[in-house]
């Protein structure tokens, strides 16, 4: 008898953790967590496991070794998606970047913000972004992976009948340069996310999941508060119809991206509203 219970207790405890190791619907943005990072790597890597993550998109990291990050990485059975690059290094050391993504196992390199004066875009940035994006998108393209920019908000600003956004995407060659839609940064210059997927479909295979608390008001600089990020389904961005939409225009990689100050409560809470969509 003895034994029936301990076989029991037994299957009830896998029970439990299989429950506890329930893949996340989502992945995310390793920079949510980059105050945990900082202080205890492995810990905080044992964290985004427990919380059912299974993909990630990463940024930085946090002083070890390219190798090392990758087998902590596996270690947790976590798979890197994109990892992130700066505008200089897509300029003037694209063959950096092949390396670090390979080491990382990565397919898609992202870059999150084209430099420019103020907070104004200029019709010259946005062209020297252009040729920038297109030279480094067909390296990396040539080597396998795919570059996606970030949108950020300021490429909302007006360029003749529409945004610098739609220049971009009409002179950023499609089959080697995309984007990664910042459904945040689509909502805080005021334009809505399900309309920009269905204006361009299949050109966002990323997504980053923000979303923002309501009243907050909005800009088109880039910049805003990261007390502002909320859980899920708790703001004003349409989270619910985003994600109804984002699957028939074409979005492969989802990752929630908290930047709050309550990033290690919130995550959790997000994942929670995404599992219960329809």
């Amino acid at each position: 008898m003895n034994r029936f219970y301990l076989l029991l207790a037994g299957l009830l405890w896998s029970s439990v953790i299989a429950l506890a190791q329930k893949p996340a619907p989502v992945g995310l943005q390793l920079y949510s967590f980059r105050t945990q990072f900082a202080k205890d790597v492995p810990g905080t890597m044992a964290k985004v496991k427990q919380m059912g993550f299974r993909e990630a998109e990463i940024a930085g990291t946090y002083g070890l070794s390219l190798t090392d990050f990758r087998k902590l990485l596996d270690q947790n059975g976590i798979k890197a998606i994109s990892t992130g690059a700066s505008f200089e290094d897509l300029d003037r050391n694209v063959p950096k970047i092949i390396s670090e993504a390979k080491a990382l196992g990565a397919k898609y390199v992202t870059c999150a913000w084209i430099p420019h004066a103020g907070d104004t875009f200029t019709l010259r940035d946005a062209d020297q972004a252009i040729d920038v994006f297109n030279t480094a998108g067909k390296l990396l393209a040539d080597n396998g992976l795919s570059l996606c920019y970030h949108t950020h908000g300021y490429e909302f600003q007006i360029h003749q009948d529409g945004t610098f956004f739609d220049y971009l995407a009409e002179n950023l060659d499609p089959k080697s340069v995309n984007f990664e839609m910042d459904v945040f940064w689509v909502k805080a210059p005021g334009y809505d996310p399900v309309a920009l997927l269905q204006k361009y479909p299949k050109r966002f295979p990323l997504m980053h999941l923000k979303d923002r608390k309501p009243g907050t008001p909005d800009s088109n600089t880039g910049h805003s508060d990261v007390e502002s990020n909320v859980v899920l389904g708790q703001g004003d961005v349409g989270i619910a119809a985003i994600m109804k939409q984002a699957k028939k225009s074409g979005v492969k990689h989802y990752f929630i991206e908290d930047e709050s100050s309550r990033s290690m409560e919130q995550v959790p809470q997000s994942i929670a509203f995404l599992e219960g969509l329809k």
